[in-house]
């Protein structure tokens, strides 16, 4: 069956930067593979309300292993009391790799929202950041933009499927809306995070949603 949208759903689309492509500063795998899909989409103009998500992390940003000396690129660490992966340097605020994929029609998006931009705390999610040093997750605005809207359902893609799109749904059904992953418009950092993505989503209830064209 067709998954049905009408103006109280709406499109959120996670990160689609040049540094998550392949080649890119952090890439995510066939994370160019998608870009055509959501060109087309967005075109298509099926979706009321579109929301783009923008990595934007000042240089120096908490999350860079390059600032924990001794450490590496995807390693994990304690940072403000929970488990933090250290990534590349990437999406850095100015930068190419940090602009939204130039080869996407944005226009349709009624907002960009960027995300990461306190250099102490990293930002997975389009709705709350992750925990800062005073123990919260400071939320973004992103719900109550859309509750302002009507919208009671999300659908979301992009970048990359396995933290930043993931964390974006889950946070999502927190904050009360209905949502949905468009699997085949996302990509993982690697395959490995396919099989955890699908049980966590599976366990907060999000449908795996393929659109026809």
């Amino acid at each position: 069956m067709p998954h049905a949208i009408d103006e109280r759903t709406a499109l959120i689309v996670v990160d689609v930067q040049p540094d998550f492509m392949p080649g890119g500063a952090l890439a995510c795998h066939e994370g160019d593979a998608i870009v055509p899909g959501i060109d087309r989409l967005l075109r298509a103009r099926r979706f009321r309300h579109v929301v783009a998500t923008q990595d934007w992390h000042p240089a120096g940003h908490a999350s860079f292993a390059s600032v924990h000396p001794g450490t590496q690129p995807f390693q994990q660490v304690e940072l403000h009391g929970h488990p933090q992966t250290l990534w590349p340097d990437h999406c850095v605020q100015g930068t190419p790799g940090a602009a939204l994929h130039p080869d996407i029609d944005w226009s349709p998006a009624g907002l960009v929202l960027r995300k990461g931009s306190d250099p102490r705390v990293d930002s997975y999610s389009g709705f709350r950041e992750n925990h800062g040093p005073h123990g919260a997750r400071p939320a973004t605005g992103l719900a109550g933009w859309l509750r302002e809207r009507g919208v009671e359902e999300v659908l979301v893609c992009g970048l990359a499927r396995d933290v930043c799109v993931l964390w974006t749904a889950q946070d999502a059904v927190a904050a009360g809306f209905r949502a949905g992953l468009l699997w085949e418009l996302s990509r993982p950092v690697t395959p490995a995070g396919d099989e955890p993505t699908r049980a966590a989503l599976a366990a907060r209830g999000i449908a795996l949603v393929r659109l026809e064209d």
